[in-house]
C-alpha cells in the first residue's frame, strides 16, 4: 500500500499502524495541487512496488462561505484541490492502467455532490458534482479496461470539517457531531475495490443515518 499526502509525519504514524498488523505500507510527501508532483509519486510508487492497481483520490476542502461574500481565494483553493487535484490523480495513474489493461480509480466526491449544500457550500457542491460527473464520463470512456468508483459520503470524522473557518465554523461542527468514522468509508471503498474483475460498483452514497441532507 502507497499513501500520499502533504504530512509525511502524519503518514509515517499509519506506515507504523499498518505495520503493526503485518501490512506494508510506504509513504510519500505530496501536494495535489503540483501537477508534476502528482506524476512523481505514481512513478516513485510503480518503482517501489512494481505496478499500480487502485487509485484513490482524497485530497479535499470545505470552506463554507456565502457566495456573497465573495472569497475567491477560497474558491480557487477549492478548484485546485478538490477538482484539479482529482484529475492530476487520473493523469498521472490512467496511461499506466490502460496499458496494463487493468486498473481502478476511485473519486472521493460527496452528498454534496448529489445536492447543493447551500446556502454555503455552492462552490464546494460544485466541485464534487465535477468530480461525479467526471467519474461518470470516465466510466464511459475507459470502462472496458479501468473501473471507476465514486464515493459519495456524508458527514464523516475527518479534518475536513476543520477547513471551514469565520462565521460558519461553529455550524460546521455542530453538523458533524452526528459523523460516521473514517473506517465506514474504508468498508466501502474495501467492497467495490474486492468485486470481481468484470463487476464495477459504479457509485456508493454512504451517511450517518441520521443524516437528513
Amino acid at each position: 500500500m502507497a499513501i500520499a499526502a502533504r504530512h509525511k509525519d502524519r503518514l509515517d504514524e499509519v506506515v507504523a499502524d499498518i505495520a503493526v498488523v503485518g501490512g506494508t505500507a510506504c509513504s510519500y510527501a505530496l501536494d495535489v495541487t503540483d501537477k508534476s508532483a502528482v506524476q512523481s509519486v505514481v512513478a516513485a510508487v510503480i518503482a517501489d512496488f512494481g505496478r499500480l492497481d487502485v487509485l484513490i483520490n482524497n485530497a479535499g476542502l470545505m470552506p463554507i462561505r456565502p457566495m456573497a461574500e465573495v472569497n475567491t481565494d477560497e474558491w480557487d483553493q477549492m478548484i485546485d484541490v478538490n477538482l484539479k487535484g482529482t484529475l492530476y490523480g487520473i493523469a498521472a495513474a490512467l496511461p499506466g492502467f490502460l496499458e496494463q489493461g487493468s486498473g481502478h480509480i476511485i473519486n472521493l466526491s460527496s452528498v454534496a455532490g448529489i445536492k447543493v449544500f447551500a446556502p454555503g457550500g455552492t462552490v464546494y457542491s460544485g466541485t464534487k458534482f465535477a468530480v461525479s460527473a467526471i467519474s461518470e464520463g470516465l466510466r464511459h470512456e475507459v470502462g472496458e479496461k479501468v473501473r471507476v468508483t465514486s464515493i459519495e459520503p456524508g458527514a464523516v470524522e475527518s479534518d475536513l470539517k476543520f477547513t471551514t473557518s469565520g462565521t460558519a465554523a461553529e455550524t460546521v461542527l455542530d453538523f458533524y457531531k452526528q459523523a460516521i468514522p473514517a473506517a465506514s468509508v474504508a468498508r466501502a471503498i474495501a467492497f467495490a475495490v474486492e468485486q470481481p474483475d468484470d463487476v464495477d460498483v459504479n457509485a456508493i452514497v454512504i451517511r450517518p443515518t441520521a443524516q437528513q441532507f
